[in-house]
């Protein structure tokens, strides 16, 4: 698929600003830089691929960086599963892998600069302390009782945090800015916490761990970034940043430019309320199929071809929209039409027996991948037998107007088949149809003889040959397009009881029972499914449906 080149954008605007001003030495250097706390959405698949492919239009470099300045939430598993994240995108990193905590030792130094300033100090306050002397939007803050504190004070206290010395939580730094100043983040803000936690990379040697806004700017400065694009809720941080730089005397400096995030209807898009329905077993991990993980994407069946098309499709801009999650499911259909292969399989089955076919007698038909595309070649035998499923829902004993599948007396063509009539209906004690008897008229194989219209055409499979599976069909995760908006504060009360629904007695042509985990297919008439690459065994595949053929959600709620 060829996807649609990336338009211009305010971004790239000022890009070009700087490279003819000469403001970056002719380079672009970009960075993603996530904080490895949680998995990567697909909200994070707009930033890579806005970092990356910056980068790479201006050819340039894009680094991937963990910020990874919290002990407390980060892991190694984190770390891998964002790798592989960035990689099915589509993206490298090349040699520029880095990691915050790499720049320990240097923040440490920049840190006992500002000390040595006077624009830091040691502040003996407590967490709850700090916040409520910071005042509001509309009141100023109070100034610390430690803030004026002489430098060599200073300068022994953070030794010893650095050593060690202090119980957690007991002292902080904190940069020397305005108590005053309209935006709060300038309030002297923490630049180092006392948290002795063993670290993923860096294990015991630290006994203090610095802030994100103190880490982040530094670590672009070290690493040459001339443009840190981030998105919009860190403009307010932007003066924070820009000061820091400057009271290192950085140069050149790293040009902050910030975009709008991207915002998903009928689900969340925030690592922590994702951890929070990971962690309380409401979804089955983080790659639930459910979840706007990269990694929940990627299980259920979508392709990073249709993640990065759906990236340029809604642009960057300034202001935060709500992005229908239909525009998501229109880049999955247009990827995935072109190149999938149509297969059958019967998701509620129904028996029928062809009381004019012998018993034992197997006609193999033959049925291609791709019908009505002659460019592509592919096919598989397809058997035909006394006795077939059909959908439930293909029948009706007293079918309205307009319904033109299998009814008493009604004739129905079978897909690569022959047409059927029903002849007879069979019900259980509890009056449920059960088994329809039918006919097959032999003349009717692929064609129907001059003169006759059989205006229905349904999917089947045969009942002897039929492959067993389970099939999965996904929905959306919540009922309504916002759930974060709930008045009362509680997301989840806005869950979808029926965002998945397992069928465990599907039935599914015998060619499928050699796929492989992974592998995507159209059930014709149903929509596009994907082998599940973790819940499948041989011979018992589970499929994942991607997306249905068209929009029925919007059928429904319009009804």
């Amino acid at each position: 698929m060829s996807e649609p080149a990336a338009p211009s954008n305010f971004i790239r605007t000022l890009i070009d600003a700087d490279l003819a001003a000469g403001k970056t030495g002719g380079q672009v250097i970009t960075r993603f830089p996530p904080e490895p706390n949680g998995y990567l959405h697909i909200g994070h698949a707009k930033s890579i691929c806005l970092n990356f492919g910056l980068a790479l239009d201006y050819g340039g470099r894009c680094h991937l960086r963990f910020d990874d300045t919290n002990p407390l939430t980060e892991s190694p598993e984190y770390i891998r599963s964002i790798q592989d994240d960035v990689r099915w995108l589509g993206f490298d990193w090349g040699e520029h892998l880095h990691f915050a905590s790499d720049y320990f030792p240097r923040l440490y130094e920049f840190a006992v600069r500002l000390i040595e300033k006077g624009k830091a100090y040691v502040c003996d306050l407590s967490a709850d302390a700090i916040r409520e002397s910071r005042g509001t939007l509309t009141e100023p803050g109070r100034e610390s009782p430690y803030r004026d504190r002489p430098v060599g004070e200073n300068l022994d206290l953070f030794a010893r945090m650095r050593a060690g010395e202090f119980p957690d939580g007991s002292r902080t730094l904190r940069a020397r800015i305005d108590m005053r100043a309209p935006n709060l983040n300038l309030r002297d803000p923490v630049m180092y916490r006392i948290r002795r936690a063993p670290h993923h990379r860096t294990g015991a040697a630290w006994s203090i761990y610095p802030s994100y806004d103190w880490a982040h700017g530094q670590s672009d400065y070290i690493e040459q970034i001339t443009h840190s694009i981030c998105t919009l809720e860190f403009e307010d941080h932007r003066p924070l940043y820009d000061w820091f730089l400057e009271q290192i005397d950085a140069q050149p400096r790293p040009r902050q430019i910030e975009f709008a995030r991207l915002n998903l209807s009928y689900t969340v898009m925030s690592k922590r309320l994702l951890l929070e329905l990971v962690r309380e077993g409401i979804v089955a991990g983080w790659d639930d199929p459910r979840l706007p993980t990269l990694a929940g994407l990627r299980r259920r069946g979508v392709t990073p071809e249709a993640v990065r098309q759906f990236c340029t499709l809604i642009g960057v801009a300034r202001a935060d929209s709500l992005v229908d999650l239909e525009l998501l499911e229109g880049c999955i259909r247009k990827e995935l039409e072109p190149g999938t292969p149509r297969v059958m399989c019967i998701h509620q089955p129904l028996r029928v027996v062809i009381e004019n076919w012998p018993e034992g007698k197997v006609q193999e038909l033959n049925a291609p991948y791709f019908p009505g595309e002659p460019g592509k070649l592919g096919a598989r035998p397809f058997p035909f037998s006394r006795e077939l499923y059909i959908e439930r829902d293909d029948f009706m004993e007293q079918p309205p107007k307009g319904f033109f599948r299998l009814s008493p007396g009604g004739e129905v063509r079978l897909r690569w088949a022959y047409v059927v009539r029903c002849t007879g209906v069979v019900k259980d004690a509890r009056g449920e149809v059960v088994e329809l008897r039918a006919t097959v008229d032999p003349e009717t194989l692929n064609a129907a003889p001059a003169g006759r219209k059989v205006r229905g055409t349904i999917h089947w499979v045969s009942a002897p040959h039929a492959l067993r599976a389970e099939v999965r069909l996904y929905d959306r995760l919540f009922s309504v397009p916002n759930p974060v908006a709930d008045k009362n504060g509680d997301f989840k009360r806005a869950l979808n009881p029926n965002s998945l629904e397992v069928l465990h007695g599907a039935m599914a042509e015998p060619s499928l029972a050699s796929a492989q985990g992974g592998a995507r297919f159209q059930f014709e008439r149903k929509g596009y499914y994907c082998v599940d690459p973790v819940a499948s065994r041989a011979g018992r595949p589970v499929f994942n449906r991607i997306v249905s053929l068209r929009d029925s959600w919007a059928k429904v709620r319009e009804g």
